[in-house]
């Protein structure tokens, strides 16, 4: 069929043409946004799970609905080795300046862009001019520690979006890639927020990691946020997710062949629009046939490889892809350390940094306590048709030091002084 019209959006963080299976998420969302403004306690929102299941669209829907509940926005990802006072100044400062425009009083809306001025210049942060005589505010936000001149900054934006009679929402995506230390400061600000009851929230999307990273960062971090884990679709979601496009656009496919893009896609909603895509430019006419799906599959899986899986590849180091690989062995699932270790013909210890550099890396988290599983969905069938035959690494031979007798190499050592 006409590749023109063709309705699906296999793209990263692309709105696809149906957001199904999301209501819960986005009434809590509607909700939380509703009491913030009216100056009423809800918590913060994190959304957390694998890769390709959702959550960057989810967090632009949410900031579509926060805009249109009239909230001043700042969306930002969270790239890796960035920091976090580099990541959340720029947008505080567009934010703040909303915040300055119109009538009426703006005392709160100046503490603000002072605080920021102190905060930015104690931290190094290029922000450009933030206003005509402003000026760093003493004692806020200027101590030099994260915790405290953070915690002062958010809540200086939330006074003056209050003064305002406005909301503030912060949406981060990425958020596995904040450091400890900012995580935790980033976490104390907005628990001040909340005992001030301030009109700002932030919403979160992030790794399955992210839940042990905030509670080890903060241990009331279970107070401060509702955690909401994204997975894949249900048969009747995905079913509609892929139906509801294309009857959109005056075309129609067969059960069958619905049931072979959830077999092949198990309901995640990236796959769902790589294979929906592929088999409508398969499809010679409507509707699309199981026929259609089979020939699609092959350049489906040959697009994920080239880009959604090879991009992650190319991140890991020989060691690294080795790691996944033993992982990829075991069979699909979470995998023991001792299991993974004991394919790699390795001592636990011995293969723990390269565990720890993986988790670092977002390619695979600890499901359970000495247990690890993949981040990407289906990266263990992957690895087997990117590396075929898994070879166990030789070990590198240490240098055996030779034994000297103590006597003769003295009486050498003599000889050559003579």
């Amino acid at each position: 069929m006409d590749p023109l019209f063709n309705p699906f959006t296999p793209g990263a963080g692309s709105q696809p043409p149906e957001l199904v299976g999301r209501s819960s998420v986005l009434s809590a969302a509607t909700t939380a946004l509703a009491r913030i403004k009216k100056r009423r306690h809800s918590r913060s929102i994190l959304l957390y799970g694998l890769r390709g299941v959702g959550k960057t669209v989810l967090l632009n829907r949410i900031r579509k609905l926060a805009d249109e509940a009239g909230y001043h926005t700042a969306p930002l990802e969270a790239p890796e080795e960035r920091r976090l006072a580099e990541l959340l100044a720029p947008p505080l400062r567009r934010l703040i300046l909303q915040l300055d425009i119109g009538e009426g009083a703006k005392e709160k809306v100046r503490q603000a862009l002072s605080a920021l001025r102190a905060f930015a210049s104690v931290f190094d942060v290029k922000i450009g001019d933030v206003g005509i005589g402003v000026k760093p505010a003493p004692g806020i936000a200027d101590s030099g520690a994260l915790d405290s001149d953070l915690g002062d900054l958010l809540a200086a934006v939330g006074e003056a979006a209050a003064e305002r009679s406005a909301a503030v929402a912060i949406l981060i995506d990425e958020l596995q890639d904040v450091g400890e230390r900012e995580l935790a400061a980033l976490l104390g600000g907005l628990h001040r927020v909340g005992q001030l009851n301030l009109p700002l929230v932030m919403f979160g999307a992030g790794l399955p990691q992210m839940v042990g990273l905030t509670g080890k960062a903060k241990s009331y971090a279970e107070r401060l946020f509702d955690f909401m884990e994204i997975g894949p679709l249900g048969n009747a979601d995905a079913c509609k997710a892929i139906r509801e496009p294309v009857e959109h656009e005056g075309a129609a496919i067969e059960d069958t062949a619905l049931q072979e893009i959830l077999a092949a896609t198990e309901g995640y909603p990236y796959f769902l629009q790589e294979w929906g895509s592929h088999s409508w430019n398969q499809a010679a006419q409507s509707p699309i046939t199981r026929a259609d799906v089979i020939a699609a599959t092959s350049r489906a899986i040959a697009a994920l490889d080239k880009g959604f899986f090879r991009v992650r590849f190319d991140r890991l180091t020989p060691g690294e892809r080795t790691y996944l690989r033993a992982m990829a062995e075991l069979g699909r699932g979470s995998h023991r350390s001792g299991d993974i270790a004991a394919k790699l013909e390795r001592a636990v210890e011995e293969v723990a940094p390269i565990r720890a550099r993986i988790i670092a890396k977002g390619m695979a988290f600890a499901s359970a306590h000495g247990h690890t599983d993949f981040t990407v969905p289906m990266f263990d069938a992957y690895m087997r048709r990117t590396i075929p035959e898994f070879i166990v690494p030789k070990k590198k031979k240490s240098k055996e030091k030779r034994p000297h007798d103590t006597q003769q190499l003295k009486s050498t050592r003599a000889r050559r002084r003579k």
